[in-house]
């Protein structure tokens, strides 16, 4: 799956179990042109981790039982959230269906429904936030960043000091052509949590676009120092090393994350930008 973009675009968006809490999260990919001169390799990617614990409404075992039928049978938890949401279910039952909607491929119907459950739940104000962030990944999936944009603000109204939103509203801004607001944002992110390497490889992407290649390299050599091995981080260093004439470098940096991450995303499109670079610059 694979778009030639010159800026931050949704191209995957995968749904997936939050196994041990009961729940459900997004998780996202993408896609990273890297815009200027035929020179440069053609995509990166950034994927955004999902968060350990997602949000819950309530704790009972029908909750439970739906929300456990979301990745093995959606249209079964579906129909399950509208039979229990009939006979009083309330939010838990709001919360499952709307899932369930996503599970099923109807992204803006789900983000409308968690949109609406966070607004009127009875529920602590970052649990909402969380859903209202919820409700921005669908908007994500619905290719919607202006909606996802605005979930995500209401999120950060509820809860403005959480490093997962802010990263998330980030998404949505470079999504929009954003880069400084979404930089903003990560930098606030990394201010709450100076380790974040998600933050900080983004944020080189976010400075590439600008053309700020110092501060990009700066933000991708601080990743790599946390973690050597962070695919995605290598991904983007491998740009920013063929960019300024690095061949080797880059072709090194595209071949350990690879072998880092085998089979996904990250290595499909490492090997697209190997296959370019070994086109040469007459073929790209």
């Amino acid at each position: 799956m694979r778009r030639h973009l010159s800026t931050w675009g949704l191209v995957l968006a995968v749904l997936a179990a939050a196994l041990g809490a009961g729940g459900l999260w997004f998780s996202r990919a993408y896609l990273v042109g890297t815009g200027g001169s035929s020179e440069d390799a053609e995509a990166s990617l950034l994927q955004f981790p999902a968060p350990p614990v997602p949000p819950r409404i309530a704790e009972d075992e029908d909750y439970d039982r739906c929300l456990g039928m979301l990745s093995s049978d959606p249209e079964g938890a579906k129909a399950f959230a509208e039979a229990w949401e009939a006979t009083g279910g309330g939010s838990s039952a709001e919360h499952c269906g709307a899932l369930a909607e996503i599970a099923l491929g109807n992204a803006e119907t789900g983000a409308e429904m968690l949109e609406h459950l966070a607004a009127t739940a009875e529920a602590p104000e970052a649990t909402r936030g969380m859903i209202y962030d919820q409700a921005a990944q669908a908007w994500m999936m619905a290719n919607s960043p202006t909606r996802a944009y605005g979930a995500s603000t209401m999120a950060l109204a509820l809860a403005p000091d959480n490093p997962d939103l802010l990263i998330d509203r980030a998404v949505a801004a470079a999504s929009l052509e954003r880069f400084r607001e979404a930089i903003t944002d990560l930098d606030r992110a990394l201010e709450i949590e100076p380790r974040r390497e998600d933050a900080l490889v983004y944020r080189a992407s976010s400075w590439r676009h600008l053309g700020e290649w110092v501060r990009a390299e700066e933000d991708i050599d601080e990743a790599l120092s946390l973690d050597p091995d962070n695919a995605n981080a290598l991904l983007e260093r491998g740009i920013l090393r063929q960019r300024r004439g690095d061949l080797a470098g880059a072709r090194a940096d595209w071949q350990r994350a690879i072998e880092l991450a085998p089979n996904t995303s990250t290595s499909d499109l490492a090997e697209q930008n190997l296959a370019l670079l070994e086109m040469g610059p007459e073929r790209r």
